[in-house]
């Protein structure tokens, strides 16, 4: 059967343009479809979003031709601080767990990028590419799987046919929702309020994490004296200060931010986001992937959500272009079964992980706290530990698809 496009993509954002761009390195063709208009997708408007970008993933970025487009703008992470703190007190330093990229052979731990700057490169990307095709303003309205063929109808009357469909449709997936894939989940009770804020000292390009007793704190570096904050809360004390104007947001935030960069200012809008884990009960079927928040969304605890879902285009590529050499069908569960395996074991203890760690430090607990605070200390002070933990933060261990080491699929 004659397709439209080898690979059918829903979703817009980040990782579908990504996996657009690495298949097409391939040899693959692609069509992306989004329901966001193209101007809309452009906007240069800050949106409180920033990216933690493991090395891995920048390896990735660099890979498929973004990171030469985005470099300038981003800040390098250089130190990472994790410790207790508490609101009116801020961090807790005596028990905090210090890592230091030059425990690192590989560089730099990873890089803070602006959601604007990384959107629009992609975006430029596969709008340049004559293998990929943009569908933007568009809806998928349905979708049917043949053993021939996945193709989705769009609310235009369009209908669309490819080897394969892949859904990067965020955590209420329509591509996994009409196709029966149920998921298994639950509400942390807490917010996110996220900014950027302007302050009077330098980061030195150190990323903190402060554990308060309704949530994490991160303060994470971006260029120039500017930080971006993602602070959790509970869903009432939230709502109460994302009610307030800027100056009282900041009557709130700077009890728990501390005074360690000197005075803070608001540099741009404030967002809220409420947070949760919802995981694919599937992510494969005949002819149908789901990658990224679509497969599994985590807590924002350690900023591994994009980098997870690099990790999902990366294997995915990679497998499809094996396939692809070997003359296999890409639409085929026997194909698309090697990404599901090769990602399982991965997607499970980074969602058990990230749970243990937000329900473990997101309480104040006199009894847990001082363990806690005892454990990062204890880690701080033992290299060899805390080297793992460095290399785990940077995506350098394990069974690494190529894409991630910077490699062609």
């Amino acid at each position: 059967m004659r397709h439209d496009t080898d690979i059918l993509i829903v979703g817009g954002g980040l990782n579908g343009p990504s996996l657009a761009l690495a298949c097409a390195q391939a040899g693959m063709r692609s069509i992306v479809v989004d329901k966001l208009s193209a101007e809309a997708r452009t906007d240069a408007g800050f949106d409180g979003r920033s990216y933690a970008l493991a090395l891995a993933s920048q390896r990735l970025l660099a890979a498929i031709g973004i990171w030469d487009k985005v470099a300038e703008h981003a800040q390098p992470i250089l130190h990472i601080v994790t410790s207790d703190g508490r609101a009116g007190q801020g961090p807790i330093w005596p028990f905090a767990m210090h890592f230091d990229h030059g425990e690192l052979d590989e560089g730099v731990m990873g890089y803070l990028l602006e959601d604007r700057y990384l959107r629009r490169a992609l975006l430029d990307a596969i709008e340049a590419n004559p293998l990929i095709e943009q569908r933007s303003g568009e809806t998928v309205v349905d979708q049917q799987i043949t053993p021939a063929a996945a193709s989705v109808k769009l609310a235009s009357g369009d209908t669309l046919t490819g080897a394969l469909l892949v859904g990067a449709d965020g955590r209420q997936s329509g591509v996994g929702l009409r196709a029966g894939i149920q998921r298994t989940g639950w509400e942390y009770d807490q917010t996110a309020l996220v900014c950027a804020v302007e302050h009077d000292l330098p980061h030195n390009g150190t990323a903190h994490q402060f554990f308060m007793p309704h949530g994490p704190l991160a303060i994470l570096p971006l260029p120039g004296n500017r930080s971006s904050i993602v602070w959790s809360e509970d869903p009432e004390t939230a709502t109460y200060i994302n009610g307030l104007d800027d100056d009282g947001f900041l009557a709130a935030l700077r009890p728990r931010f501390g005074d360690f960069l000197g005075e803070i200012r608001l540099a741009g809008k404030r967002f809220s986001y409420p947070l949760n884990l919802t995981m694919a009960n599937q992510t494969v079927q005949t002819r149908l992937v789901l990658i990224g928040d679509a497969a599994q969304g985590v807590h924002p605890i350690a900023g591994q959500g994009f980098n997870q879902g690099l990790v999902d285009v990366a294997t995915l590529t990679q497998v499809l272009a094996e396939a692809r050499r070997r003359g296999e069908d890409i639409g085929s569960l026997l194909v698309l079964d090697r990404h599901r395996q090769w990602r399982s074991f991965d997607r499970a203890t980074l969602a058990l992980g990230m749970d243990t760690v937000n329900r473990l430090f997101s309480n104040d607990n006199p009894i847990l706290r001082f363990g806690r605070s005892l454990g990062m200390g204890m880690i701080d002070r033992l290299p060899g530990v805390r080297r793992r933990f460095i290399r785990e933060a940077a995506g350098v261990t394990g069974d690494a698809p190529n894409l991630l080491k910077g490699k062609p699929a």
